[in-house]
């Protein structure tokens, strides 16, 4: 799509953008509705942009309405890239100055508990995120190092929640069934599909004659840190199209954020109780320090970066202690010896409540630093010594 003067009106095309979404789509709220429009259309202005938001497209269930979705965005967003049946080497190399937009569909096949052999695409995943972080290779031909760029705005489509390194920097729609009497046109790829190109290259050309001050935009942002990051290209774009979309997209930053982050508590809970469940192994007891150490040592669990140091003690027995487990003092074998620490047998009723069956249970680590032996609980040993007066021992 080649940038001409722009002769559009924004709001207007994003009102259409939102009526070709919902005739095809029922949205879970009008908040999900508003920033998948807002971020299709920020799409077609990525060259403007410091950070490239993904959009994550959950469900619990099949048959919630995300693959439509996805055919949508495919339909509407700039420079469409299917990675599905796509070499890790293509997609890398699809990535320029002017990405492309990628689209993952059956994203849980690719971060999931079984998922094998996509480890580039997942570091492209969690490294375009932001400009500037490209992917080191070496090409075997040249002999010499590469730098890949990674930077590109990317829509994922799964079941269940992604890991947190991908929701942190996304926009999240969760989807749901319809339900009885809610209605959808049928989409249809040939008949359908060109309608939507046309809005595609709408947006293209209107955004595209104003990248410079795109650009340069500082918008006036509702939320802080890693969220204004995410959603600023979304509020960039609705204060570039005026109407009703600059309050539409702060609005929907507010509302969205705040569900991240109260369900980002409760899923953060039953996460951690399902990694301590393959930390602990076969071991009957382990030491806070060596649950914690075990706990940071997956790269795609979100311990190690948990906070400004990590997930720490205090932190670990705050989101435990909502399942009824606490440390103990537990006397474990030399070199430990007497060491606050957690017992298999206090999570056994929370893990068999709230966690899937675990189907292959990890076998106890032969690691020196950890323990493969039982620890023995010291009852009623204090965390602290009493304080003795003279005189009164």
């Amino acid at each position: 799509m080649n940038a001409q003067p722009a002769d559009h009106d924004g709001a207007a095309l994003l009102d259409a953008l939102l009526a070709a979404l919902t005739r095809y789509v029922i949205l879970p709220n009008e908040h999900t509705a508003h920033a998948v429009v807002l971020w299709v259309a920020a799409t077609h202005a990525q060259p403007a942009w410091a950070h490239a938001p993904r959009l994550v497209i959950r469900a619990p269930e099949k048959r919630c309405g995300k693959s439509r979705l996805l055919d949508v965005v495919e339909a509407t967003c700039h420079d469409p890239f299917i990675t599905v049946n796509s070499s890790t080497a293509a997609v890398y190399r699809s990535i320029s100055e002017d990405p492309p937009t990628m689209l993952v569909d059956e994203a849980d096949t690719i971060f999931g508990p079984k998922a094998d052999g996509n480890e580039d695409l997942r570091g492209l995943l969690n490294a375009g995120h932001q400009r500037n972080r490209p992917a080191k290779r070496y090409d075997a031909n040249t002999g010499r190092v590469e730098s890949i760029p990674t930077f590109a705005m990317a829509a994922l489509a799964g079941i269940g929640a992604m890991p947190d390194t991908i929701e942190d920097r996304a926009v999240i729609a969760r989807m749901r069934r319809r339900a009885p009497g809610e209605t959808v046109a049928p989409f249809r790829h040939k008949r359908d599909r060109p309608a939507l190109r046309q809005l595609a290259a709408d947006l293209h050309q209107w955004l595209r004659a104003d990248l410079e001050i795109l650009e340069v935009a500082e918008p006036a942002m509702p939320v802080e840190d890693r969220a204004a990051d995410t959603w600023e290209p979304l509020v960039v774009i609705a204060d570039h199209a005026g109407g009703h979309w600059p309050e539409r997209a702060r609005a929907a930053a507010l509302a969205l954020t705040a569900d991240a982050d109260d369900n980002r508590e409760t899923s953060t809970r039953l996460r951690l109780l399902t990694d301590c469940r393959a930390a602990f192994g076969a071991d009957t007891a382990l030491p806070t320090a060596a649950l914690l150490e075990r706990l940071k040592a997956d790269p795609e669990a979100p311990w190690h970066d948990y906070g400004p140091n990590g997930l720490t003690a205090m932190k670990l027995g705050t989101l435990l202690r909502e399942y009824d487990i606490r440390s103990t003092t537990i006397r474990f074998p030399q070199p430990i010896g007497q060491a606050k620490g957690y017992q298999r047998e206090a999570f056994t009723d929370a893990w068999a409540r709230y966690c899937p069956p675990d189907d292959n249970p990890a076998p106890p680590t032969t690691d020196a630093t950890v323990l493969t032996l039982p620890g023995v609980a010291v009852p009623a040993v204090p965390d602290v010594p009493p304080q003795v007066s003279p005189g009164t021992a």
